[in-house]
C-alpha cells in the first residue's frame, strides 16, 4: 500500500470529492437532466407531427387548437421521486461522511441544491407529465436511510480525523513526550533508524546523493536496528494506537451526545401543539364520558321495563346494553 504524503492523505481525498461534488453533482445532476429531458419532449413532439402530416384529416387538425392533454402527452411520463430522493442521499453522504477531509463540500451542496430546486421545479412543471396526488405521512424509508448514514458519519470522520491526519500523533508528543510541551522537535521523534546495510539483495538504491550514509530516517514508529528486536513497533507506535482509538470512542460519543442535545431543545413536535393535543384528547374523552352517562340510564330503564326477569336477565341486558352504547 502507498504510503502517504507528508502532510497526509487528506489532501488526494478532498480532491478527490471537490471534483465529484462539481462533476457529479453541478454537472450530471442539473445539466443533464434538463437536457434529456427537452430532448425527448422534441423527439415526441416530432413523432406527433409526422403522424399528423400522415393523417387523412390533418389539414382539419392543424386548424383545431391543442387541448392540454394533446400537450402533454408530447412530456415524458412521471417515474417517481425515488430518482430524486436517491440525488438528494448520494449528495448528503458525500456531504456527511467525509466532510472531515473535504470542509466546502457543505457549501457546494448548498449552491448545487439552489440551482436545483429552481431546475427541479421547472422540469416538474413543463417537461413531465402531471404525476398523480397520493398522501404520504412522511419520507417513509428514507428517513431511517439517513439516520443511518448519520450515525456512520460520525464514524467515519472520527477514523478519518483519528488515522489519515497528524492530529493525534501531534497532541501524544505534545502531552506525552515533549519536554517543554511544545512541539519542539516533533519531527525527530516521529522518524526511526534504519541500516542500510539492512537491505535485502539486491533492493538498496543504485546511486545516492550523499555517500557513506549508513543510517537513514523514515516516517514510522518502529525499534532502531541496534535494539534487541529490531524494526519491531515500539512503544511510541502502541501509545498513539491507544490514543488514535480512543479518540474514535470519545469524538462518536460527543457527537451523539451534542446530537441529543439538539434534538431536545428543538423537538420535532412544538411543546404548545402537544398541549393542546392532549387538551383535545382530554376533551374528547370527557365528551364521551358525558355521553355513556347520559345513556346508561336509558338502558336501565328499558331493562327493567320488560317485565319480570330474574336477576341475571337483568345483568345480561344492562351488560348488552351499556357494550352496544360504548
Amino acid at each position: 500500500m502507498e504510503e502517504c504524503a507528508p502532510p497526509g492523505c487528506l489532501i488526494e481525498l478532498c480532491i478527490q470529492l471537490s471534483m465529484i461534488m462539481l462533476g457529479k453533482q453541478l454537472i450530471q445532476n442539473n445539466v443533464f437532466e434538463i437536457l434529456l429531458k427537452k430532448m425527448y419532449r422534441t423527439i415526441q413532439e416530432q413523432k406527433g407531427k409526422n403522424r399528423g402530416a400522415e393523417d387523412e384529416d390533418s389539414e382539419t387538425e392543424e386548424k383545431r387548437p391543442k387541448q392540454q392533454f394533446d400537450k402533454d402527452f408530447t412530456l415524458e411520463p412521471f417515474e417517481g421521486v425515488s430518482p430524486e430522493y436517491m440525488e438528494m442521499i448520494i449528495q448528503y453522504g458525500f456531504v456527511t461522511l467525509f466532510v472531515a477531509s473535504f470542509p466546502l463540500a457543505p457549501a457546494f451542496a448548498l449552491l448545487n441544491n439552489v440551482i436545483e430546486i429552481r431546475l427541479d421545479a421547472a422540469k416538474f412543471v413543463t417537461e413531465i407529465r402531471r404525476p398523480d396526488a397520493v398522501r404520504c405521512k412522511d419520507i417513509g424509508i428514507w428517513y431511517n436511510i439517513l439516520c443511518g448514514i448519520s450515525k456512520f458519519s460520525v464514524i467515519t470522520n472520527a477514523f478519518v480525523i483519528s488515522f489519515t491526519s497528524e492530529f493525534v500523533p501531534r497532541m501524544v508528543y505534545q502531552y506525552m513526550y515533549s519536554v517543554n510541551g511544545t512541539m519542539s522537535g516533533y519531527t525527530e521523534h516521529s522518524l526511526s533508524y534504519f541500516d542500510v546495510s539492512n537491505f535485502p539483495s539486491g533492493t538498496a538504491p543504485n546511486t545516492t546523493l550523499i555517500t557513506g550514509v549508513s543510517m537513514c530516517r523514515y516516517k514510522d514508529y518502529r525499534d532502531p536496528p541496534w535494539a534487541t528486536d529490531a524494526y519491531t513497533f515500539s512503544k511510541q507506535y502502541w501509545s498513539v494506537l491507544a490514543a488514535k482509538l480512543a479518540f474514535v470512542i470519545f469524538f462518536q460519543n460527543l457527537a451523539m451526545f451534542l446530537s441529543m442535545l439538539v434534538a431536545w431543545m428543538i423537538p420535532d413536535v412544538p411543546r404548545s401543539l402537544r398541549e393542546q393535543l392532549k387538551k383535545e384528547n382530554m376533551l374528547l374523552m370527557e365528551f364521551l364520558l358525558t355521553q355513556d352517562q347520559e345513556a346508561l340510564p336509558t338502558a336501565a330503564y328499558t331493562c327493567g321495563v320488560k317485565g319480570n326477569i330474574n336477576g341475571n336477565s337483568f345483568l345480561s341486558c344492562y351488560s348488552s346494553l351499556y357494550c352496544s352504547v360504548v
